[in-house]
């Protein structure tokens, strides 16, 4: 039912982590075919309206706790949580001096996961169905091996998905173009010949180069392509596209911040699988690209943060994956409890919880804030 008069959105909190790749068995940062890090970034929001709280999140830079609290906290201070389209639109437009995509796009989508979630429990319901309901449970791919991973470690990370009932795992390429094809057979070899194999080179080629290896990873039995060019390249993607071996599929779409970002990918014929990451565009965006995705008869990826993700992905009738990335899976059962089940290589969210089921493991993770700040109306 609708929000009552007194049911206003009346405060914000707002926390950002920083959380380093290092562990216990592994001390050097992560890498892929175009950059090196060692660290993770993550805002977590909380916003209170009535009795209920909404959590949301964004895999992002600290900055962007600053653009909650100095621009987007103005947008929905005192507003009606169930107008989550309007809100959307409203902080977008806020940032315009400052710039929508990046940093600001995580604040955006912290916000609007957020209140999507304080929506879905005001309602009493779950996320899922909120959104639309479309599947049970949408399947994950195991989501990893990288570039400067040894080829013990690559092999035993794929290997141990392909063990746990997943169907498709992805490595990253690109760091070393020459040595690609035989890590790709490494792989292959690790997960035997039932698991499909992903690859994402995050950009990294150039067109030819990149249509000379995809016929060498046929060989493989790859069957997805992830950003074989940089996405700022759409004529590169579409060329790619066009020519790419059966049965290997292009993906792009996981820098979408706008809903103008989807509309491109499309509108230009770049892709086969249009990605989608509701911690880049929200909710709402992800909404939108969803649509769009139908629209133009293409498939729907969800890019990582598979907790949230196992919600929104399966609410959606063209999403067909999930991506279980493996930096995002550790920090996620590190934050949260009522993390979504993975059966059977699916991940399934809980329709029996209220908004994503997710709460929030704060002393388990003081450790990693970097930046914290609570407003409320008045």
């Amino acid at each position: 039912m609708p929000a009552s008069g007194r049911e206003r959105v009346r405060s914000l909190h707002a926390d950002a982590y920083t959380v380093p790749t290092a562990t216990e068995d592994r001390e050097r940062p992560e890498s892929d075919g175009t950059i090196r890090w060692d660290s993770t970034g993550i805002l977590v929001v909380t916003v209170e309206a009535g009795d209920a709280t909404g959590l949301g999140y964004a895999y992002t830079a600290p900055a962007s706790s600053q653009v909650v609290r100095d621009v987007l906290w103005a947008v929905i201070d005192g507003a009606d949580p169930f107008d989550t389209e309007r809100l959307y639109w409203e902080m977008a437009a806020a940032t315009r001096n400052i710039g929508w995509p990046g940093v600001s796009a995580g604040a955006i989508a912290a916000v609007d996961i957020a209140l999507h979630d304080l929506k879905a429990r005001l309602s009493g319901t779950s996320l899922t169905q909120l959104l639309g309901g479309a599947h049970e449970g949408v399947a994950a791919y195991g989501s990893g091996g990288f570039t400067d991973y040894t080829d013990d470690e690559l092999a035993s990370q794929l290997g141990s998905w392909a063990s746990r009932g997943f169907r498709a795992v992805k490595m990253k390429v690109g760091s070393h173009p020459d040595d690609d094809l035989r890590r790709v057979t490494l792989a292959r070899e690790a997960i035997g010949s039932e698991v499909e194999l992903f690859v994402d080179a995050n950009g990294a080629y150039e067109r030819k180069q990149a249509l000379r290896l995809a016929e060498l990873f046929t060989e493989q039995g790859v069957t997805w392509f992830e950003e074989p060019v940089s996405s700022q390249d759409r004529h590169g993607l579409r060329l790619l596209r066009d020519r790419m071996p059966a049965p290997i599929r292009v993906a792009a779409g996981e820098y979408g911040y706008t809903p103008a970002d989807f509309r491109d990918l499309l509108a230009d014929g770049c892709v086969d699988v249009l990605q989608a990451d509701a911690t880049r565009s929200g909710i709402t965006g992800f909404g939108i690209a969803a649509s769009l995705a139908t629209a133009y008869g293409v498939p729907l990826s969800a890019h990582t943060a598979p907790a949230l993700h196992a919600s929104v992905a399966a609410a959606h009738r063209p999403a067909i994956n999930v991506e279980y990335f493996h930096d995002h899976a550790r920090i996620e059962a590190q934050f949260f409890d009522g993390l979504p089940a993975v059966r059977d290589g699916r991940l399934v969210p809980d329709r029996s919880a209220p908004g994503h089921g997710l709460t929030l493991r704060a002393p388990d993770i003081e450790a990693h804030r970097v930046q914290s700040f609570a407003v409320q109306s008045g």
